[in-house]
């Protein structure tokens, strides 16, 4: 067996997440008490009950799931589950980061933290939106970008699995190329509900923020190899991490190609870590062939492991 893990991202939050793991597996308490101090407001309160109604907000959501994300890991290690593979969704990408040794659980919380303000104040003052594009290829999408091009800044956000795909830019723009999609045959245009244009040019500010914070952050040594979202496989001899993560949030999501790779790589099994079972979906539509487990419950950890063991 060949197994990866898989990070959600941003969208899948909700209040409560977390609040059963924390409650039964001290390895999760300790990851989740340990990062605590890396953030200006009381995460474990906004996972748990979200009583200021901020957990949606990028600069919230972001290090609540990447601490998610630390606890889960930590409590499929030390029930001896651990993959060969890592992979994540936008800010799952340092999750997976986190799993394969190169940041420590606070450094990712810390980084996300600051990345989720970056984007908010890169987004401030923009009348930009993304449009979910179902049932349509690749190729016939990036013919409507070229031409709404004139509108504004329209490219395809996210590569999600074979006929879902996201746009992202400027509203004028997206909204052309939503409508010049549907002329190309997309069988639904629906726009999605998110605070910027996230994996677009527009969050230049938010990479160049990144490239400085990056200067004074210290890498772990990779002890698994990571597939990266802006290259939908692992990094080259060429590349740099800091460089990959500065470009990520500012570039296409190619998380199709990144099922594919993993299929390709030989993994047979894969989890996905956090709420919600959207990317399991992805993998399904991608590499029906590859199993695919969703664990965010302690149920869900407990028949993850009785199956391990089987």
């Amino acid at each position: 067996m060949s197994l990866a893990f898989l990070y959600a991202g941003q969208g899948t939050q909700h209040p409560g997440m977390g609040a059963d793991l924390y409650e039964r597996y001290p390895a999760f308490r300790s990851a989740l008490d340990e990062v605590c101090g890396q953030v200006d407001f009381d995460l474990k309160e906004t996972m748990f009950t979200d009583p200021h109604g901020v957990l949606n907000q990028t600069r919230y959501t972001q290090p609540c799931m990447v601490a998610l994300a630390a606890g889960m890991t930590a409590v499929l290690a030390q029930r001896g589950i651990r993959p060969d593979y890592a992979a994540g969704l936008s800010l799952g990408e340092y999750s997976a980061l986190q799993c394969a040794g190169v940041l420590t659980p606070a450094q990712a919380v810390s980084l996300v933290a600051f990345r989720g303000r970056a984007m908010e104040e890169a987004a401030a003052g923009k009348p930009c939106g993304m449009t979910a594009v179902l049932g349509l290829e690749r190729e016939k999408l990036q013919t409507a970008c070229d031409r709404a091009a004139d509108a504004g800044v329209v490219v395809i956000a996210n590569y999600n699995c074979p006929g879902q795909l996201v746009l992202g830019g400027e509203q004028g723009a997206v909204d052309r190329a939503a409508a010049l999609a549907r002329e190309l045959g997309a069988k639904r245009c629906m726009p999605l509900k998110v605070s910027g244009p996230f994996h677009t040019p527009l969050m230049a500010p938010a990479g160049n923020a990144l490239r400085e914070k990056f200067r004074e952050t210290s890498f772990g040594e990779m002890r698994i190899p990571v597939l990266f979202n802006c290259l939908g496989r692992e990094m080259g001899p060429e590349d740099t991490i800091p460089a990959l993560l500065e470009r990520q949030v500012q570039s296409s999501v190619y998380m199709e190609d990144t099922i594919r790779r993993l299929a390709q790589l030989g993994v047979d099994t894969i989890v996905e870590i956090g709420p919600g079972k959207a990317l399991s979906g992805f993998v399904r539509r991608t590499a029906p062939e590859v199993r695919t487990w969703a664990v965010e419950t302690c149920d869900d950890v407990e028949a993850l492991c009785a199956e391990w063991k089987g």
